[in-house]
């Protein structure tokens, strides 16, 4: 029973209710997923919702990256239900997925060498309403500024290269973001820099799910972490829960 000595501010019951109600942004259940002959993902089920900031965490093989890459299309064998700001996409193409109003950020980057990085930050199609323009990005992302006439992308730091493949994505108007390993192989200063970007992102709004093996990076921004290993969910932790299950979690994320 619920203690009666606690208080419960006035509609905060129906707050909750209501927001159960709501469809997630992205509702994932009973996901398969293959490559060629090999099964990568054993029904995997999670759910996003909208302003939330969740991640995957799992040792490298565990199967987040083909969670993301399932969920935006790129992965051609896919079986269970992934549902997009309430339209099932299990079987559509990833640019029909796309203009759903979700956007990808690679681990490889995919930087273009040939093109500026302003060239860059102009490439992809705007696909939706309120797309962060150019000048706000240079704002949010002062070190591209510094470098915006570089004449090829990929003479960046790796760090800025991250930042690069970030702002890119924002320029469409996706507002629902699917990051994977953004401080992969960063200096600590620049990891700061970029979770400093993912906080300033949800402030704005944006709804994200971030792939990550930093666990001390991950804890700091998300309201709930999901533990992957062999393809499949093995554990939903809270924000508040994580100082309890921490034990836990290292065994889990331990090499």
């Amino acid at each position: 029973m619920p203690n009666s000595d606690i208080p419960i501010a006035a509609g905060s019951e129906a707050a909750m209710r209501a927001s159960a109600t709501v469809e997630p942004v992205i509702q994932v259940e009973g996901l398969q997923a293959y490559y060629g002959e090999s099964h990568i993902l054993h029904g995997v089920d999670l759910t996003v919702h909208e302003g939330e900031l969740v991640t995957l965490l799992g040792r490298n093989g565990a199967g987040k990256t083909t969670t993301l890459k399932s969920i935006i299309g790129m992965v051609g064998q896919r079986a269970g239900s992934i549902r997009v700001l309430g339209q099932e996409t299990v079987n559509l193409k990833s640019n029909r997925i796309a203009r759903l109003g979700i956007a990808y950020c690679p681990e490889e980057r995919g930087i273009f060498s040939s093109l500026s990085v302003e060239e860059n930050l102009y490439l992809p199609p705007v696909i939706g309403e309120g797309g962060v323009s150019v000048e706000e990005l240079f704002e949010l992302f002062p070190n591209l500024k510094e470098r915006r006439g570089t004449k090829q992308g990929t003479r960046l730091s790796g760090g800025e290269q991250q930042m690069l493949a970030i702002a890119r994505i924002l320029r469409t108007g996706a507002k629902v973001l699917l990051l994977d390993e953004p401080t992969e192989g960063l200096a600590p200063v620049i990891v700061q820099q970029i979770g400093n970007i993912i906080r300033k992102l949800k402030e704005r709004g944006f709804t994200i799910l971030l792939v990550e093996q930093n666990f001390r990076f991950a804890a700091g921004l998300a309201e709930r972490n999901y533990v992957m290993e062999d393809g499949r969910i093995v554990d939903m932790v809270r924000h508040d829960e994580l100082a309890a299950k921490e034990a836990q979690l290292q065994e889990f994320l331990g090499v």
